[in-house]
């Protein structure tokens, strides 16, 4: 399989994560989705201590976008996390750093 599929293939929770923000309106219901995609991407594929990738990218991303946000950079009209962000939007992006390590590691970078 070359390597453009095989990225593909790792990003297609990403896309279904991002399709279904029009859907759930409830951001809590939304974030239980987000929950419930990553925890069967995990169990489809799993790399050894992958969890800590996605705990880190949780960890960093809600400071950055609290950041961006006190700063003025940015702001959200769906506020249910610190009153300032949706909640689910850190676990796309904690998702998105498990995606992009393995998307490095099929590109072989080191």
């Amino acid at each position: 399989m070359n390597k453009f599929l095989r990225i593909f293939l790792e990003a297609i929770p990403i896309l279904v994560m991002i399709i279904a923000i029009p859907i759930f309106l409830d951001d809590y219901v939304l974030a239980g989705v987000y929950c419930l995609i990553v925890a069967i991407a995990f169990v489809v594929k799993y790399e050894k201590q992958e969890w800590i990738v996605f705990c880190f990218g949780l960890v960093v991303m809600i400071v950055s976008e609290y950041f961006f946000i006190s700063t003025g950079v940015e702001s959200f009209k769906r506020t249910s996390l610190f009153g300032v962000m949706p909640i689910w939007l850190p676990l796309l992006w904690a998702y998105a750093f498990v995606a992009i390590k393995r998307a490095v590691k099929i590109l072989d970078l080191k």
